[in-house]
């Protein structure tokens, strides 16, 4: 599963721009808001090609970036992050 960063910022209780700033800061990101490294960290972000088709313009192309599940972890070791709780899920074959 992937997440954007707005997603990423609502797991972790944080802003999207604090995440991109702390992103920046450890040279994760690039001024694009791309992975700097997207070889090295592919298994934590990656980068979500775009396309529409604009009537005056013609098409259009967007990049942006993507954290993988295996990434929050990352994520949260790299920027010094609290990673939430997460609630157990009960068992529905729990049965009184």
């Amino acid at each position: 599963m992937e997440r954007d960063l707005a997603k990423t910022t609502k797991y972790f209780g944080i802003t999207r721009p604090t995440l991109i700033k702390l992103m920046r800061e450890k040279g994760l990101l690039n001024d694009k808001k791309l992975p700097a490294y997207p070889h090295r960290d592919r298994e934590y972000l990656s980068i979500k090609n775009g396309q529409w088709w604009h009537p005056d313009f013609g098409m259009q192309y967007s990049q942006s970036t993507r954290v993988q599940q295996a990434g929050l972890r990352w994520l949260a070791e790299q920027l010094g992050l609290e990673m939430p709780e997460i609630p157990a899920t009960p068992d529905r074959r729990d049965v009184a």
